[in-house]
């Protein structure tokens, strides 16, 4: 009887302070070291679970399963984009021209022939091959033939015409006389002049 009437006053009096502590304005909530041990909280395995709080009676914040609202940007088209007006123009670069190299034209090669100048042996004309304004072949046209005439020719032929005569040497009508036919070198270098006066 004595034993059950402790218990009864245990129980009553473990009521009464957790009414007081939790009910009471400002109070704190009681842990399970405020508490006797017998009100303790159990577990639900029952023993009383760590710093007396149960499983199921931790608070837990709600979970909300709505998707959060995107913060992207709409992929519509921004009202800052103006509509091309009929009467716009659209500018557009055209395809560059393909370069094209010029090459320094190759002077063109020429043929003058001077003028037919007689002399004591007969007659003759020099006909030269220009390539731009530079003399580069030279040869005498209707100089006699044979004899002592024809050896004197040949003697002015060998050292005026040709590409290595003297003619393309000096470039000019200047030219010295060849020994033993100065009246055949005379009428050579006045019909060459005359070819030179014509380019």
């Amino acid at each position: 009887m004595r034993r059950a009437l402790i218990a009864i006053t245990g129980l009553a009096a473990g009521t009464t302070a957790l009414v007081v502590l939790k009910g009471g304005p400002g109070a704190g909530q009681a842990t399970a070291g405020d508490l006797p041990a017998a009100l303790a909280p159990v577990a639900p395995g029952g023993t009383p679970a760590p710093g007396g709080v149960t499983p199921s009676a931790a608070p837990s914040a709600p979970v909300s399963t709505k998707p959060k609202a995107s913060t992207k940007p709409s992929a519509t088209p921004s009202a800052d984009r103006k509509p091309a007006s009929r009467g716009s123009t659209r500018t557009s670069t055209a395809p560059a021209a393909p370069r094209t190299t010029t090459k320094a034209p190759k002077p063109t090669t020429r043929t003058v022939t001077g003028s037919s100048v007689r002399y004591e042996y007969g007659s003759l004309q020099v006909r030269i091959t220009l390539s731009g304004s530079r003399i580069v072949d030279a040869t005498a046209i209707g100089l006699p033939l044979g004899g002592q005439s024809g050896q004197r020719s040949d003697d002015v032929q060998a050292r005026y015409s040709g590409s290595s005569g003297e003619v393309v040497a000096k470039q000019s009508a200047n030219l010295s006389t060849v020994s033993g036919a100065t009246y055949t070198s005379t009428a050579y270098k006045q019909s060459l002049q005359s070819a030179l006066d014509k380019a």
